[in-house]
């Protein structure tokens, strides 16, 4: 038996906001303090908070719970090794080496945030963001320091090349960069909530919310699909599977990626693939293992 539309409908449903606005608010006020070294910097616009994640997203559900805030740092990274030598030089002509750079800007995020909430209440162990435990009054909070990313195909001089601009960070324990598109996934969920007449990002959180509720009756390991690579999943199905009430929407959706060829697959912001090896990616088999638990959650409901 298919899952009730009543049950769908609670799903569908997002998840209040309250807590995640007070928690971003709490943040930003640390960042922006008067004992926060940045708070200058941010006062000028040389470095912007943003809230990211499924509350910025609108996907956030009752299960939710981390707020995720980017605290992004007004210099940039590039691809410049990899252009062409003769535009290598350019460009060091052009741009000055930052003299206040990504490790300055995340030493002294940890600096406000232990000035603020205290050192116990501060996470710096995390290999890519840093940790504001919950209280009573805030939810726990992922704090990202990044720098901008530009990622050109040719560069000819200040105005004269073509890029595709993201974020980066560094992997605490490899040093690696981390590059991620945020603006471009933001700007295309909008595009393909709007695309399906609003439907979208209603089925991304019942179909998140019916992954939860796998995870609570032992059908899926709580590791296996992370809402980020989950949604990016939904995000490759055509539009048209969308149509229809929900449970005619959450059926065509699921049969679409079950019966389908997933290789092509890219992340909501199109810059990468979803599937692979590296740490960007998600993989196949874990796909496959989190399909197989929602369809077997969908046929069996009643004895699940």
């Amino acid at each position: 038996m298919a899952i009730p539309a009543d049950q769908l409908e609670t799903w569908a449903k997002q998840g209040s906001k309250d807590l995640s606005s007070t928690t971003y608010q709490s943040v930003r006020n640390a960042l922006t303090g008067s004992k926060s070294p940045i708070r200058e910097k941010i006062a000028s616009g040389n470095i912007r908070v943003d809230l990211q994640g499924s509350y910025a997203n609108d996907t956030n559900t009752r299960g939710d719970s981390d707020v995720d805030v980017l605290v992004r740092l007004n210099v940039f990274g590039s691809n410049k090794y990899s252009l062409p030598t003769n535009q290598f030089l350019l460009h060091e002509q052009t741009y000055p080496v930052a003299t206040y750079d990504w490790s300055h800007l995340r030493r002294d995020i940890i600096t406000a945030l232990n000035e603020y909430y205290g050192v116990a209440s501060v996470d710096v162990s995390g290999n890519k963001s840093i940790k504001v435990q919950k209280n009573n009054g805030r939810l726990r909070a992922d704090i990202v320091p990044v720098i901008a990313h530009r990622n050109y195909s040719y560069f000819l001089g200040h105005t004269n090349h073509a890029k595709v601009e993201g974020i980066m960070f560094y992997h605490r324990m490899t040093n690696a960069e981390v590059i991620n598109y945020p603006d471009q996934h933001y700007s295309n969920g909008v595009a393909k909530h709007k695309a399906t007449s609003d439907a979208f990002k209603r089925i991304v959180r019942i179909i998140k919310n019916a992954r939860a509720y796998a995870v609570d009756k032992g059908l899926l390991h709580k590791d296996v699909a992370p809402s980020y690579f989950l949604q990016c999943m939904i995000y490759n199905v055509p539009n048209e599977h969308f149509a229809g009430n929900d449970s005619t929407a959450v059926y065509n959706t699921l049969k679409y990626l079950i019966e389908n060829n997933k290789q092509d697959f890219t992340t909501q912001s199109g810059q990468h693939e979803l599937f692979g090896n590296s740490g960007i990616h998600w993989h196949h088999d874990n796909a496959t293992k989190t399909l197989s638990a929602l369809a077997h959650l969908w046929d069996n409901w009643t004895s699940i």
